[in-house]
């Protein structure tokens, strides 16, 4: 069988499509992926928790339904999930050393839902420390290498799960994102990555070290893949309301158009804080240009965009103090109930204006981080970090600035691989929309977005 030859660019509705027509079976898609990892994870490490055992007897299972005629979305569909997940009888870290001996006592929900869905979970990636950098390194696990150029970032906080996901050792991940940690490791590696809408996918089971708190406001969970659609195979499965949900319903509205011509773009180059490089930019402008040679409509002024200065300091204040709870490390002082509650005041502001502007426009490009993949760095201190941008310096913490427009706004946005640059860097756009509109960035990015480009280390 060539499947291991070929796994590292089948898509899951590839592998769906292969199984239905008996063309290999769950059984050898579970032994190529293993293979695979254990092959090549050496020079990468993504893949730091493996449960090799129960995804075998799982991949079993899935073969005797496939033979009943059983088909599910994601039946026999290897896959891995971030290391912050909870895995039944594994340690859920976060990268921290304090909850080293951990074990799950059940899967996290979105884990069940994969699960329930059909698809074979092999194992969980590797994290920062605190799911709080855009590097993936941690002492517990080691680092995670950059799939394209191993001296460099595969991202954070989901680095572990996009180089999972490029190298072909699964076909699909769930991450988690507040600070882009889904759009930049999938931008790093050059594969497609979906912040969902805040409250789509419940994040039970998503704590430290079991931790039971109330959800992150402004964290919400979101799937990585080599194709548009199977973001959407995996945002169908995951998505819904939990039991404390206050609604026992959720339907996602379809995309808005089916055809690139009747989209209303707007181009975001410019950012208060944040910067890009000439790739970066470059990568952009080519897209607007096809859009327009499509028939797109694309402006890149508006009265009706939000005030982005406003914007970033509402998102400043609110990811600094829901980060700090519960780290360990954390030496600042907690703000007030009251100043908590004037930034959500804000941030509802800033929420209505972006709903006004969705009424003109369906779809909004930025970077999803100002330049390509960086090298490894062992700076710990984000202010004294280099991130050089076309030659000159830049501060490394303003790159929030490309991931807060979603995510103070609970906006969907989707990372899109736009190829690579001269020195073989994968390249990306992030696509932004209207809340709860998450099949319509989805479906943006499957129009727009370029063949995956296989690491060199791949194969």
């Amino acid at each position: 069988m060539s499947t291991d030859i070929a796994l590292h660019r089948m898509t899951a509705r590839d592998m769906a499509a292969g199984l239905k027509k008996k063309a290999f079976s769950a059984t050898e898609l579970c032994e190529a992926s293993i293979a695979r990892i254990e092959t090549l994870d050496t020079n990468i490490n993504a893949v730091i928790v493996r449960d090799f055992d129960r995804a075998r007897a799982d991949a079993r299972a899935a073969d005797l339904a496939i033979g009943r005629g059983e088909f599910k979305p994601l039946t026999g569909v290897p896959m891995t999930v971030k290391e912050s997940f909870d895995l039944r009888g594994y340690p859920t870290t976060w990268g921290f050393e304090i909850h080293r001996e951990h074990r799950s006592r059940e899967d996290a929900l979105a884990v069940q839902r994969v699960k329930a869905a059909g698809a074979i979970v092999l194992g969980k990636t590797n994290v920062p420390p605190a799911l709080a950098d855009w590097q993936t390194e941690n002492p517990i696990y080691g680092r995670t290498h950059n799939p394209h150029d191993l001296e460099r970032s595969a991202g954070g906080s989901s680095g572990g799960s996009a180089a999972a996901v490029a190298m072909g050792f699964s076909a699909v991940e769930i991450g988690t994102d507040i600070g882009g940690s889904v759009r930049v490791p999938a931008a790093f590696c050059g594969v497609y990555g979906h912040k969902t809408s805040y409250g789509v996918i419940p994040l039970g089971g998503h704590s430290p070290g079991g931790f039971p708190g109330a959800a992150t406001l402004l964290g919400v969970a979101g799937p990585i893949a080599r194709s548009a659609e199977d973001l959407e195979t995996v945002l169908d499965a995951v998505a819904g309301p939990d039991a404390e949900s206050p609604a026992n319903k959720l339907i996602l509205p379809l995309p808005r158009h089916g055809r690139l011509a009747n989209f209303r773009v707007f181009v975001l180059d410019h950012h208060p804080v944040a910067r890009a490089d000439s790739d970066q930019y470059g990568a952009m402008e080519a897209l607007a240009e096809q859009l327009v040679k499509a028939g797109a409509s694309v402006a890149r002024q508006s009265s009706l965009l939000p005030d982005m200065n406003a914007a970033w300091r509402t998102y400043q204040a609110m990811l600094l103090t829901i980060i700090t709870r519960g780290d360990p490390t954390n030496t600042r002082k907690p703000i007030s109930a009251h100043d908590w509650f004037g930034l959500l005041d804000d941030q509802l502001r800033i929420r209505r204006q972006w709903s006004d502007f969705f009424r003109h426009f369906d779809i909004v490009l930025a970077p999803a981080f100002g330049t390509p993949a960086f090298p490894h760095t062992a700076e710990p201190e984000w202010r004294k970090r280099p991130l050089p941008i076309d030659g000159e310096p830049s501060k490394f913490g303003d790159q929030l600035g490309w991931a807060g427009i979603a995510t103070v706004a609970n906006l969907p946005a989707t990372a899109i691989p736009l190829g690579v640059n001269k020195a073989g860097l994968p390249l990306s756009v992030q696509a932004i929309g209207p809340f709860l509109e998450d099949k319509t960035t989805i479906a943006f990015a499957g129009m727009v977005g370029h063949a995956i480009v296989p690491p060199p280390i791949a194969g």
